[in-house]
């Protein structure tokens, strides 16, 4: 809901406001309001959670890539040194020696890294479940706070019962970011 709607059915709320059986349903709806701002603030900045944190994840599996194309082609060249004739067999000990102790550093490396990167990824879906939770929650109170306007236009107050539904629902889905674990 963009802030110029909100003002619009605030305008109308206070309008609403100066008929005393009207005073419960413009208070509803001041209430929807600051709901709807509060889950569109904690909505926007879950999503940038998970963009950032998925850019942190990209970045590992990139190290991770990087470690296991240096593993490769040190593991190609120890095999080209295996299979030439060297002109100083003690060099070339000493290279396959150092070569191998490389692999076994960088074969623990790769755990971690892989690890690592596969947390974050955990972390970007718990991430976009609570956005998706939130994203939910504003839609219904926004249709909360639009259909319990309609009571100051109708003076139906069944309208009323049923944003303070959708209101309730909102929040529920809202709060249910909490249960996610």
């Amino acid at each position: 809901m963009e802030a110029n709607e909100a003002g619009e059915l605030q305008e109308h709320a206070e309008h609403g406001a100066h008929e005393p059986s009207m005073r419960p349903v413009a208070f509803t709806m001041s209430v929807l309001a600051v709901l709807v701002a509060i889950t569109t603030v904690l909505g926007h900045r879950t999503h940038t959670e998970a963009v950032l944190t998925q850019n942190q994840a990209t970045d590992q599996w990139n190290l991770y890539q990087a470690k296991k194309i240096r593993s490769s082609d040190t593991a190609l060249a120890a095999d080209l040194l295996s299979v030439i004739a060297p002109t100083d067999a003690k060099a070339a000990q000493k290279i396959a020696k150092s070569y191998a102790d490389h692999q076994a550093k960088w074969t623990d490396d790769l755990k971690e890294e892989q690890e690592k990167a596969e947390a974050l990824e955990t972390k970007v879906e718990h991430a976009e479940a609570k956005a998706d939770r939130f994203d939910l929650g504003e839609a219904l109170l926004e249709i909360a706070l639009v259909t319990a306007s309609i009571t100051l236009l109708t003076r139906n107050r069944a309208y009323w019962l049923l944003g303070l539904i959708f209101g309730a629902a909102g929040v529920i889905s809202s709060a249910s970011v909490l249960l996610l674990k």
